[in-house]
C-alpha cells in the first residue's frame, strides 16, 4: 500500500513536470513571436530630432510607393527632353539630366534629332518648348509604360500644339544623385508627335 502511494506520486511529480515544461516552452514560444513582431513592428518607425525632442515619424514600406515613384520618374524624364528653350547652354543641360534617366534608347533619339537639326531650329526660331502631362499608364508587373502628353511649340509667328505619345520599360537600378528614384528607362521610343493645332501670331 505504502509503494502503491509513492508510485502514485511519483506519477504525479512526473506530470506536473512534464505540464510545467510544456507550459514554459509555450510562453517562451509565444514571448518570442511576440517580440519578433515589436522588433518589425519599430524597424518601421524613425525618430527625426526637432531641437533636441524626438519625434515618431512613419516609415513607409518602399515597394508600396514604388509605382508613384515610377511615374514621378518618367514624367520628370519627359520634362527634361521636351521642355526646352532657345538656348543651347540650356538645351545641353537638360539633355544630360534627361541622360541619367534612361538607357541609350534615349541618346539615339537625341543624336537622331541632333542631326536633323531640330536643336538648331529651336535656337534659330527662338523657340519656348514645353510639355503637359496628361497621363501615364503603368503596367508594374512587366515595368511597362505608356505616356500621354501635349507639347506647346511657341515661336515668334506662331504656337503649335503637338501629341506626345511614348513608351517604354522601367528597370531598377540604385539610387544616385543624379537618379534619385532609382529607375532607368529602357526601350524608349516615340509612338506619336504629331500637329493637333496651330495658330498663327499677329505680326504687329
Amino acid at each position: 500500500m505504502l509503494v502503491k502511494k509513492i508510485e502514485d506520486k511519483i506519477k504525479l511529480s512526473w506530470w506536473v513536470s512534464f505540464s510545467t515544461i510544456i507550459a514554459c516552452t509555450i510562453i517562451c514560444i509565444t514571448t518570442a513571436v511576440y517580440a519578433y513582431k515589436m522588433v518589425e513592428s519599430s524597424r518601421k518607425n524613425i525618430y527625426i530630432l526637432d531641437n533636441g525632442v524626438p519625434l515618431l515619424a512613419k516609415q513607409t514600406d518602399g515597394q508600396m510607393n514604388r509605382p508613384a515613384e515610377f511615374k514621378a520618374h518618367i514624367d520628370l524624364f519627359h520634362s527634361f527632353f521636351f521642355s526646352l528653350t532657345p538656348d543651347d547652354k540650356f538645351i545641353e543641360y537638360q539633355m544630360k539630366r534627361a541622360m541619367y534617366l534612361i538607357d541609350e534608347s534615349g541618346a539615339l533619339q537625341y543624336n537622331n534629332l541632333k542631326e536633323k537639326g531640330f536643336f538648331n531650329s529651336i535656337i534659330s526660331s527662338s523657340s519656348v518648348l514645353t510639355l503637359q502631362t496628361d497621363s501615364i499608364q503603368l503596367d508594374v508587373a512587366n515595368k511597362y509604360f505608356r505616356f500621354y502628353g501635349k507639347q506647346t511649340i511657341d515661336r515668334r509667328s506662331s504656337r503649335v500644339i503637338r501629341s506626345l505619345i511614348t513608351e517604354g520599360k522601367l528597370k531598377e537600378i540604385p539610387r544616385s544623385e543624379n537618379n534619385p528614384h532609382g529607375v532607368l528607362i529602357t526601350s524608349w521610343r516615340t509612338l506619336e508627335n504629331k500637329d493637333l493645332q496651330n495658330v498663327s501670331k499677329n505680326s504687329f
